[in-house]
């Protein structure tokens, strides 16, 4: 896919280039970043320009990864990255996010987060956008509970990251939470019949 850009009433989520080494060179330093997410750590200016310069045009070209520099509309600056990642699932994408540590507490990420879900219901063709953080980071948990994503609950061993696997809290995001429709039938748990198994049939079973 041609990369895209993506406008907010604050925001401009474009594609990373180049010349973005150095913001996220000087985010990345954040001990808060190398903490709570993948990125490497220490975090080094070749780490800053082999993101920018291959992974997200690659991510872009095989429709495996779309990432976003997420910039302030007033004056330019990096404000943060947000990243949608498909699953193995059919229509399911994961979206990941940092904000970098002088823009956080002013509503960038979420506004950011709901931008980019939109998009990728309407064109991507997602039917179910996953949010997943280590248990423990509540400022991640915070933007996705804002951004409307419901928790699901706890994944034991559900996160690698420096090598070592992690507890993670899970949530998702479905079109229908934002009023959008979904590209497929979807059947809720609370809709289906209930009742004990003995009173349904179950193909390939004797009665």
């Amino acid at each position: 896919m041609e990369p895209i850009t993506l406008t907010t009433g604050r925001l401009l989520l474009r594609p990373f280039t180049d010349a973005d080494a150095d913001g996220i060179h000087a985010a990345c330093q954040d001990p808060a970043i190398q903490r709570w997410t993948v990125v490497p750590s220490p975090y080094r200016r070749v780490d800053a320009e082999h993101f920018a310069h291959e992974i997200c045009p690659d991510g872009w070209r095989d429709d495996s990864m779309y990432n976003f520099a997420v910039v302030l509309r007033d004056g330019g600056a990096l404000a943060g990255a947000l990243g949608l990642t498909r699953r193995n699932l059919p229509d399911t994408f994961e979206v990941g996010f940092w904000t970098a540590e002088e823009h956080r507490g002013r509503g960038h990420a979420t506004e950011a987060v709901l931008s980019a879900a939109r998009w990728a219901f309407a064109s991507l063709g997602c039917d179910r956008l996953e949010w997943r953080a280590e248990v423990g980071n509540t400022a991640s948990r915070a933007v996705a509970l804002r951004a409307g994503f419901r928790m699901e609950g706890e994944q034991r061993s559900g996160l690698l990251n420096k090598g070592v696997r992690r507890d993670a809290w899970v949530g998702a995001l479905l079109p229908s939470d934002l009023g959008l429709p979904s590209g497929r039938a979807y059947l809720p748990a609370a809709d289906r019949p209930t009742g004990p198994p003995s009173d349904r049939a179950v193909p390939g079973t004797a009665r």
